[in-house]
Parts: structure tokens; C-alpha cells; sequence
């Protein structure tokens, strides 16, 4: 699992970005910061193993980037993703230079939020499974992982629609038809068919046949675990 610290003074933001990271497989708050000061505290705590931290930019007591310039002086290679209002180019440039990874702009969807932190994990795995000496393709996929820019959904999706259904299909014990996801969201046969599809198409679920009568047999989703 991921280790993940939440840091923003906002206490409704600390409590949403929470939920968020708990709906994304792989990942496990592990501790909650109010301040850059808090951070600070909870980052140099040997009893407390943290990979990764969700950082806001701006705090009463102190910047996000001075909490990561002062992890980098120490030594710390904890993972940072920014998350944040700050949307100046100055500032995106600057979180770059200290070495985070990702610079999420508030507000946000839940699944733009999960995008990043699931390419984080694809990161993370690569590095685990290249452990050792690399090759060049293996540094190049990693990076590509990490930097990937997100897929735009097709003409007439929503963000808000597909994490819906994709929630849909992850909590389930059994792959869904269109019909089963219809009838559960209230929305047409047709509708659902798309997202699922769509789904399928980015690797996020992937398709099976259900055979329960005469005929062609049923479409099904299940979700890529």
C-alpha cells in the first residue's frame, strides 16, 4: 500500500481529499496535517513511514514549496503531489523544479484526482518491478507513466458520469451488463453501454460474455483488479 499524508488548512478539504485517496486501490491515509509546520513535524518522524504527500500550496504558517525545498535539504525523498488553487505558471514552474510530481488545480473532479494518483501507482510499481540497473525503455516507460497526459473523454461523456459507473462496476462481485448499470443509475441502456465501453477501451474493465439463454450471449464488465 501507499502511504499517503494530507496537508491543507482547509479542514473540508483535508476531510474530501481523504475520501478520495480511500476510494483509490492501493492507497491508505496514514496521517493529516493542518499546517506547513504539521507537515514538517509529521515528515521527519521516523515512526511514521510516508511515501506520499497531497500538499497544498498555500498555508497561514507557511508555502507547500518551502515544505518540500526543506524535505529536499534534508535528504527526504517522500513523493509530493501539489494540490492547489495556485494555477501561475511561475508557481507550477517552481513545484516542478523541486521535484513534484503532479500539480492538481482545485477544483477538481474525483476522477481527474484518481487519474493522478493511479499513474502515480503505475510509477511506483514500474520502479519495483526495474529494480536494479534500467534500460533505456524501461526509464522511458516509467516517466511515461508518471507524465502521461490525461485521455480526453469522448464528445458527450462527463468526468462526474464515468466515476459513477465506474464505481459501479468496481464495487460489484460480478460483471455488469449496460441493463444492470441502467437500472441501478437511472439512466438509458444505451447511455451506460458508452461509459462501460469506454471502460473497457482505457483498460479499466474489461468485457466478458454472460450466457443465460437461446440467442447471442450478453455483454458484460468487469472491472481490471
Amino acid at each position: 500500500m501507499i502511504r499517503v499524508l494530507v496537508v491543507d488548512d482547509d479542514a473540508l478539504a483535508v476531510e474530501l481529499h481523504t475520501a478520495y485517496v480511500e476510494r483509490v486501490e492501493g492507497f491508505v491515509v496514514v496521517g493529516h496535517a493542518a499546517g506547513a509546520r504539521a507537515a514538517l513535524t509529521a515528515l521527519t518522524d521516523r515512526a511514521r513511514a510516508i511515501d506520499l504527500v497531497l500538499l497544498d500550496m498555500t498555508m497561514p504558517d507557511g508555502g507547500g514549496l518551502d515544505v518540500v525545498r526543506h524535505l529536499r535539504a534534508a535528504g527526504s525523498r517522500v513523493d509530493v503531489i501539489a494540490v492547489t488553487a495556485v494555477r501561475d505558471s511561475d508557481n507550477v514552474r517552481a513545484a516542478v523544479s523541486a521535484g513534484i510530481v503532479h500539480y492538481l488545480i482545485k477544483p477538481f473532479t474525483f476522477a481527474a484526482f484518481r487519474e493522478r494518483l493511479e499513474a502515480y501507482r503505475a510509477y511506483v510499481e514500474g520502479l519495483e518491478r526495474a529494480a536494479g540497473s534500467t534500460t533505456q525503455s524501461e526509464v522511458d516507460a516509467l516517466l511515461g507513466s508518471l507524465r502521461a497526459a490525461p485521455t480526453p473523454l469522448p464528445k458527450g461523456l462527463s468526468d462526474e458520469t464515468l466515476a459513477v459507473v465506474a464505481e459501479r462496476v468496481r464495487g460489484s462481485a460480478r460483471p455488469l451488463s449496460s441493463t444492470d448499470v441502467a437500472e441501478a443509475e437511472g439512466m438509458s441502456r444505451v447511455t451506460a453501454r458508452r461509459y462501460l465501453e469506454h471502460l473497457a477501451d482505457t483498460g479499466r474493465a474489461r468485457r466478458e460474455s454472460r450466457y443465460g439463454g437461446p440467442g447471442r450471449p450478453e455483454i458484460t464488465y468487469a472491472w481490471t483488479r
